[in-house]
């Protein structure tokens, strides 16, 4: 059965008498209930990611937030600025280690565990102590990636770039990481605009690839035209964020997408409701 550890992950506590209120007014979900969690990000003034997260609710002791170990200093800083006056303690928690168990595998004993937020599929995610996990792991972490880049689901610093995609071109308003009929949080106008105009034309999509597979940053071309770049990928599948009307474009005009010479094909996804050019039945 297969449990991962995510060597790229840190984990952040924030607790207190008003840290439910204080994550509410800043993230993009509503916080979770005690022993729930919700996916999530705090977002720039303009609308774009800054980091998204993960976001448990520890009962009687406020939150954890799973979140990239490359954007822990930065978001400690963001949450303290934003404090302010709030009763809220935040502070990071190096003796915690991430993981995850899918396809059934049972989540390690004393862990604090939860069901992945964005999909079923996805399995539990656990953070469990540091000095205890010597030999859990079943499989290396490139084996959860892979599972991952086969749902399609993208994942920040591999297949978009945080602050420069907003959370539909990340897809996060596919995988439950947006409630837009919450009270006010950062970004939030911009962020509901593209909702109710429908102006997210650029999303994170999977191809399959026919060729040599094209590495992360790859520009996806059709013709003379520029639709986007590739991701992450694993045998014969990647994952790329593109102008998804370019694409439109392309497939009318009989043209072929590539990237450094592979062939891409979209494919569709099973958990998303917009359109994808080239995969309609």
């Amino acid at each position: 059965m297969p449990i991962a550890l995510l060597e790229g992950r840190a984990v952040a506590r924030v607790a207190g008498p008003e840290a439910a209120h204080f994550l509410d007014n800043l993230l993009t979900a509503r916080t979770p209930a005690p022993g729930a969690a919700r996916y999530a990000a705090l977002l720039a003034p303009q609308g774009k990611i800054l980091a998204d997260m993960f976001v448990l609710a520890v009962p009687e002791d406020g939150f954890r937030l799973d979140v990239p170990a490359p954007l822990l200093a930065e978001l400690l800083k963001k949450l303290k600025l934003y404090r302010l006056r709030a009763r809220v303690e935040i502070e990071a928690l190096d003796g915690l280690v991430a993981g995850v168990a899918w396809d059934g595998a049972a989540v390690p004993e004393g862990a604090l565990a939860f069901e992945d937020p964005r999909l079923p599929a996805l399995g539990q995610r656990f953070l469990i102590e540091v000095n205890t996990v010597e030999v859990l792991a079943t499989v290396p972490e490139s084996q959860w990636q892979a599972h991952r880049i086969a749902l399609g689901v993208p994942e920040g610093g591999r297949d978009f770039a945080y602050g420069d995609a907003f959370p539909h071109e990340a897809d996060m308003d596919q995988l439950h990481g947006i409630d837009f009929d919450k009270g006010c949080y950062v970004g939030q106008e911009i962020v509901s605009r593209m909702q109710h105009r429908g102006t997210a034309r650029t999303r994170v999509i999977p191809f399959a690839v026919n060729g040599p597979l094209p590495a992360p940053g790859t520009p996806v071309v059709a013709g003379a035209k520029t639709l986007g770049q590739v991701g992450s990928g694993h045998e014969g599948r990647v994952l790329a964020t593109v102008r998804l009307d370019r694409l439109a474009e392309a497939r009318e005009a009989g043209l072929g997408v590539e990237a450094d010479g592979a062939v891409l094909v979209p494919e569709p996804l099973a958990w998303a409701n917009f359109p994808i050019p080239g995969t309609e039945r």
